[in-house]
Order: C-alpha cells, then structure tokens, then sequence
C-alpha cells in the first residue's frame, strides 16, 4: 500500500500502465481517463496497489474518514479514489478454510493503522509474503537514485512472477548490470556464459493464467502531466523485462503505477528529459525487482 499525501502540493498525478491478464487488476484499465480528468484539482491520493478488491474499499473508508479525498464540500463526504491490483496467492497451500470471513480486510486496516515514514521491511513481507518468483520466494523490493540535479525517482515491487529472476545456471540476477552497491548480493554470471534462447531456467513450472503478477509503483518528485507520467509508466515497463525472463507471457498481469509529488520542475527540454526519466524509473525497477527476490531467501 502506497499512501500520498499532498502537503503544498496540490498537483500529485498518478497514471498507471496495465499490460494483463491478471485476476486481480482487470478492472484498473478503464480508470485511466477518469484520473486525468480530476487529476489537476486532487488533494490527496491514495493508493492500494496491492491488495484486494474488499480491502479498497477500507482504504476508501479509512482515508475519508481522515479527511483524505477529491471531494471538499461542505456536507459531502470525502471520497478517495482507490486504484487496486492484488497478487493472486490463494493457490500457495495453507489453511484457506475461513468460511465467510476473509482475513483481508483484518490485515488492510492494520496495514493501514501501521504505515509511518520511517521505510519498511523487503522481501517475503506484505504483499510478497506468498508470492513466487519463477521457482523461487518472490517478495517485496524497492530501489532509489537521485540524479546530479536533485531529481529523486523511486521504486516498489511486488514479484509474483512466472519468470524467473536468475540467469540460467547461474546464482546472477538478470538485473546485475543495473545493481547499486551490491544491494541484492553482487553476484556476477562467469566471464564465459552464453545464454540459450531457449532456456527459461527457473521459470514456474505449469503456470496457470491469472496467478502470476508483478505489481510496480515508480514515484518521483518531478512535476508531471498526466501524459508525462503516462510515457513514464511506459518507459518503466522496460525493468521488468530486464531483470525477469520469459515476462509479459500470457501468463502474466504486470501493472506499473507512476507517482509525482510534482515538488520540483522537470528541467528542460522536457521530451528528452522526460526521457531520462522513464529511462531511471526503468533501471531503479529492475533493481527493486531483483533486490525484492533476494530479500525473500
């Protein structure tokens, strides 16, 4: 769960980029145009990127009755707007016999009642408590860079995916070139490798459609349009396929989320800026993804 609050800002903007067949995150696509329309007047936005659809609607609730939405009328409740994507993890095992009550919505308000600032564990936590990355524990990571001019891009992840985030073989993430300060454990594939095309290594066997997902929120404090933040989302689809192969199969439902606090400008030219943008959001992704796996063994 992701949580914004605008401060002095009041311009946040959120668009997501939805490229699955994911059980849980069908119904995101057609929120696109409604956020673009109400984008420019929000004060506060919050954001469930990755629970259930029964716990979308505690955050509506939590949230308005905190003072958080779109709505600022006197005698009109607050009304948040909730985009949700879940990791489907209801196949892993376990005791799933709780009858009419859910555990859902018990663990999204007190998810809700412990967010702080203070950072969050990785790994096989929250949303990556019962994911699979490929053969192995998936989890939740996340990665950050600040550019030269003070530009902060960030990422989160949540991998439950069916490919695998190894290099066949080999004990190398996929996402070693793009690693920072050996965060997800500096390892490196043998000078002499050469990859087989054909080979998926430690890809899900028997993948069933609808139970793989990989769930992203890149934020930055760049000041974005809408459609800026549209060609961001966009742009960062590109860490997953750095650091998770095969990806996209029809298998898959991998959603990314892109969040400006609009606290700086985007320096000009914006186009090729912009570009540099989408190019960071995408490598930092790539690393949250595989530093997420590591946390998780």
């Amino acid at each position: 769960m992701s949580i914004c609050k605008s401060g002095s800002h009041s311009n946040i903007c959120l668009i997501l980029y939805d490229d699955t067949t994911s059980t849980g995150s069908r119904r995101i696509r057609y929120l696109i145009t409604s956020l673009e329309v109400v984008i420019s007047n929000i004060k506060c936005f919050c954001l469930d990127e990755l629970l259930s659809g029964s716990n979308t609607r505690i955050y509506k609730c939590n949230c308005g009755s905190q003072g958080f939405g779109l709505v600022d009328r006197p005698g009109v409740p607050k009304t948040p707007i909730v985009p949700a994507a879940i990791l489907y993890d209801l196949a892993n095992g376990g005791d799933k016999d709780w009858g009419e009550t859910p555990p859902y919505q018990a663990l999204g308000r007190s998810a809700l009642a412990n967010v702080t600032e203070d950072g969050f564990e990785l790994g096989r936590v929250g949303a990556g408590y019962g994911a699979r990355a490929g053969r192995h524990q998936g989890g939740l990571g996340s990665a950050s860079v600040i550019t030269g001019d003070g530009i902060s891009v960030g990422a989160v992840a949540a991998v439950n995916s069916f490919g695998s985030v190894f290099m066949p073989g080999t004990d190398a993430y996929w996402a070693w070139p793009f690693e920072v300060n050996q965060e997800f454990g500096g390892v490196r594939p043998p000078t002499t490798y050469q990859a087989d095309p054909e080979d998926w290594g430690d890809a899900k066997q028997n993948p069933q459609p609808g139970e793989n997902t990989t769930i992203a929120c890149i934020a930055t404090d760049a000041a974005l349009t809408p459609g800026q933040a549209h060609r961001v989302a966009q742009m960062a689809l590109a860490g997953f396929a750095r650091a998770i192969r095969p990806v996209f199969a029809p298998f898959d439902g991998d959603v990314v989320f892109v969040i400006s606090t609009a606290k700086r400008d985007l320096p000009d030219p914006g186009p090729l800026n912009l570009a540099r943008l989408g190019e960071l959001a995408a490598n930092t992704l790539a690393r949250a993804i595989a530093r997420g796996v590591h946390e998780a063994q």
